[in-house]
């Protein structure tokens, strides 16, 4: 099953009978200053900030509880189809603390790793990842696993999830920065999103104690640089950052190492990501400051050139948004979907709303995208009509079909009065 509501890339219910469920609690972000403030102003923001501390006791002292219930065991971290950074960075840590409490942890994903900053950052940090499609699990035993995480996702973006839980697999935690996306059973969930990055929910959890980070352990060393990175990448280079994550940055800059971090970041963009750049530019159409761009077909593996070339597209003058999708084809599987990222610098472009209005809802329900501050994502199976690709002109007509009916919704919305559906 691939579940189509992304949040990357960019729902859990409650904690177990008898615990406190604060999933719900949301502390409300300091707003920025003004030039003289009144004592009840400032007494507001102390009170806010009294309010996030007792917030994340609460939560440190949840998880901490957590983990003691479940030591000796084994547990499986789920991470969407195509990690990020924060992703990535994030399950490591929840790894290395769970260790303190004897559990191990396994790291999994079910696509693919194909951005160069992600591919680096597991090879120079020797980050333990496992790729694991539907047909490998079929050969595990999961019945050696008495819990599974969620991290930086609610199992909305993993192809892994009904697959886990239906064997059995209780949820241990959900840990996350996005909105909550539905249902889920776990005994531990903690998600803010408010704050920019997971990676600043695990830096507090560092801050907390739940594991004491030395600057002469390698490893550690490994850790607070990928989780530098998520944070980074979250937060687009911090310009986003909100007051936890700036903190949780000052923290990491004790451990991190800026050379490790500088060789991740200035890792070359493949042939693939640049040939989809190219095709991008060449077919892009400009509309009320929208670049909107079909790229044709795409292998599985090199499905990250998508967002980042929807990143140039919207460099360029007088385009604050841009969209760039195409069909890709997933050979495991033997589907096709029709994948696209889109990336804004307005800040009153609500890039969620966006797609899931363009976009809509499956028949079960689920939307077919979604998304954060300035970017979001969308994957629209093909369905009956995949396949086919090997007669040239079969493969052209249904390319231009999904192409005008992609341009179309986005228009709609776009210039609904220069759209050929608007009937005003």
């Amino acid at each position: 099953m691939k579940d189509h509501a992304l949040t990357n890339s960019d729902g859990t219910s409650g904690n177990r009978e008898g615990e406190l469920d604060t999933s719900s609690e949301v502390v409300p972000a300091v707003s920025a200053p003004a030039k003289r403030r009144s004592k009840a102003e400032v007494a507001s923001e102390e009170n806010r900030g009294r309010l996030r501390e007792e917030l994340h006791d609460r939560k440190v002292e949840q998880l901490r509880q957590m983990f003691d219930r479940h030591k000796g065991n084994r547990q499986l971290i789920l991470l969407q189809d195509f990690p990020d950074p924060d992703a990535l960075s994030s399950a490591w840590t929840y790894k290395l603390i769970a260790e303190q409490y004897d559990i191990q942890c396994e790291i999994i994903y079910a696509g693919a790793l194909s951005h160069q900053e992600n591919i680096a950052l597991v090879k120079l940090t020797g980050l333990p990842l496992q790729r694991w499609t539907v047909e490998t699990l079929k050969t595990k035993d999961l019945s050696v696993f008495q819990g599974c995480a969620f991290i930086d996702n609610q199992g909305t973006t993993c192809n892994l999830t009904e697959y886990i839980l239906a064997a059995g697999v209780p949820i241990a935690a959900v840990i996350d920065h996005h909105n909550l996306q539905g249902e889920m059973n776990a005994e531990f969930i903690d998600l803010r999103p408010q704050i920019r990055a997971t990676a600043t929910i695990f830096a507090e959890y560092l801050q907390s104690g739940l594991l004491t980070l030395d600057a002469s352990v390698s490893l550690h060393i490994k850790c607070a640089t990928a989780l530098m990175h998520g944070l980074r990448s979250d937060t687009i280079a911090l310009r986003q950052a909100q007051e936890e994550d700036f903190l949780a940055a000052a923290y990491l800059s004790r451990f991190y190492d800026p050379q490790l971090l500088n060789a991740v970041l200035q890792s070359s963009r493949s042939k693939w990501v640049m040939d989809a750049i190219e095709r991008s530019l060449k077919h892009r159409t400009v509309q009320n400051n929208f670049s909107i761009a079909g790229i044709g077909y795409l292998r599985y593996d090199d499905r990250d050139s998508i967002p980042q070339a929807a990143d140039f597209l919207v460099t360029e003058e007088n385009v604050h948004t841009a969209v760039v999708y195409a069909i890709v084809h997933d050979k495991d599987e033997e589907i096709e979907v029709v994948i696209g990222s889109l990336r804004t610098n307005k800040l009153t472009l609500d890039p969620d709303e966006f797609i899931k209005e363009a976009f809509g809802q499956d028949a079960q329900g689920r939307f077919f995208g979604g998304g954060r501050s300035q970017a979001g994502g969308f994957e629209i199976p093909v369905g009956f009509l995949s396949g086919g690709n090997e007669n040239s002109d079969y493969a052209r007509h249904k390319w231009e079909v999904f192409d005008a009916q992609i341009k179309q919704k986005l228009l709609k919305l776009i210039s609904p009065k220069d759209n050929p559906v608007y009937d005003h």
